[in-house]
């Protein structure tokens, strides 16, 4: 009977999971964010943590704990056991304050944020697979001022007159990975994700003048990229003592082109006759991802404190992106250098279970912080001949580990954090952004032997 009701909640949770794959799936081009700022590169890039690393700031470069699902870092897949299935489920909702001048606005969000699982497969050997964000997009906003006013020098080549202008976009990029941890050697272990990369977006820019004899124009830049992501992991292990584990990590992402065009189409329109205008222009190969670097060290104290800290640097200042620009009354779309930068992002965290043999439910729980902090990977031109610093992101994060305990599983937690982040740019707008993360680990002996009673 107990075997019977095992196999039941097991095809329930696979079935679970199953739809979290496909809900993700059809939810990877959809925006899961409002911030102007997405109007930029690529987009505002996802948090690829897990629920478990979230609660300290994404801290991951040397976590090893085969009771979760750590993708930021492939090596650590090796850590899970022989009767171990992974599978973890996560959706966070948030509240945006925006604030420019004296104006503010609040916005909400709530969002399917990925899905995971892992397994051991071979002796030392893990693997992993599912689905995860890479960058959102989505923003719709208006200004408005005078022709030679600072931003609107792109557009001109139009009149001298009074405008509006309307910005709004949408999409996304996300990985949906396969993973393999490998331990090679005593306490070190190497690992790769290998991720099919997709996704779009679509943005436009429309200038509105108030003299309805004037033309409008409608800006609409878009792109298709299906292609590959490749990434590294390395982690060694060591006892300091009988109390104390230390483990280093490190990872490597290959950058290349994405073989996407970069697509611009301009309308113009006379508002008394209804008649249109359209132009076409291309880049091609217009996309690329950057090589990406990371290092990081936790501190494991007699199996109950670990402390951490990361760096993570994204080679974006080597790769050009695609603008628009004017010559005279020509339009030009080329690729250009200069407009992307160095991410660097630096995350210091800690995880806290007082006694997880204990009876008492509050020494099992796991109590989590931590702060990170990353600089911008673009520039920002606003047409008024100075280029600002993108806006520098500061994020403090709290959370919980809250084990699941019933007759026939003990491992599996829910995982709640919370999390402010700041982002904010000298004279640009400031985000003031309060994000709740929930996730589900389902931690089960899959692979254990059962007895029918």
């Amino acid at each position: 009977m107990h075997l019977i009701k095992h196999r039941q909640m097991k095809k329930r949770i696979f079935g679970s999971l199953l739809m979290g794959f496909l809900t993700v799936s059809a939810m990877g081009q959809v925006s899961k964010t409002l911030s102007p700022y997405s109007q930029f590169g690529l987009g505002t890039l996802a948090d690829q943590s897990q629920s478990f690393g979230r609660g300290m700031a994404g801290l991951s470069m040397g976590v090893r704990n085969g009771k979760y699902v750590n993708v930021q870092n492939p090596a650590s897949y090796s850590s899970i056991d022989s009767l171990t299935m992974i599978l973890d489920l996560g959706v966070s909702g948030q509240i945006t304050n925006f604030k420019e001048g004296g104006r503010r606005l609040n916005a909400k969000t709530a969002d399917f944020d990925y899905a995971v699982a892992a397994f051991r497969v071979l002796p030392k050997m893990g693997a992993s697979f599912g689905v995860i964000p890479y960058s959102n997009i989505g923003y719709n906003y208006t200004s408005e001022g005078w022709i030679g006013e600072a931003g609107s020098e792109y557009y001109a080549s139009i009149s001298n007159n009074y405008y509006g202008l309307v910005y709004d976009g949408s999409g996304g990029f996300s990985q949906a990975f396969i993973g393999l941890g490998w331990e090679i050697a005593k306490g070190l272990s190497v690992g790769a994700n290998v991720s099919y990369f997709w996704g779009k977006y679509e943005r436009s820019g429309t200038y509105v003048p108030t003299d309805t004899y004037q033309n409008t124009l409608m800006r609409t830049y878009s792109t298709n990229i299906n292609s590959w992501k490749l990434d590294f992991g390395a982690q060694y292990s060591r006892e300091l003592n009988k109390d104390n584990l230390l483990t280093v990590g490190a990872t490597f992402g290959l950058g290349h082109k994405l073989g996407a065009n970069a697509n611009l189409e301009i309308i113009g329109t006379n508002p008394q006759t209804a008649v249109s205008s359209t132009k076409r222009m291309s880049v091609d190969n217009a996309f690329e991802l950057p090589m990406s670097f990371g290092a990081g060290l936790t501190l494991v104290h007699k199996n109950s404190l670990t402390i951490g800290a990361d760096y993570m640097m994204q080679k974006w200042g080597s790769l050009d992106y695609p603008v628009v620009e004017q010559n005279g009354d020509k339009s030009e779309y080329l690729p250009k250098s200069g407009l992307l930068k160095d991410r660097h992002k630096v995350v210091v965290g800690a995880d806290w279970i007082p006694n997880q043999s204990a009876r008492s439910f509050f020494k099992r729980v796991h109590y989590r912080m931590g702060v990170s902090y990353a600089t911008p990977y673009y520039n920002i031109n606003r047409g008024d001949g100075v280029v600002h610093n993108g806006p520098k992101e500061l994020c403090v994060s709290a959370g919980f580990g809250i084990p699941i305990v019933n007759t026939w599983n003990n491992r599996t937690s829910l995982n709640i954090s919370a999390q402010w982040v700041h982002t904010s740019a000298k004279d640009l707008i400031t985000e003031n952004c309060f994000r709740i993360n929930i996730g589900l680990t389902f931690n089960e002996r899959w692979f254990a032997k059962w007895k029918v009673d």
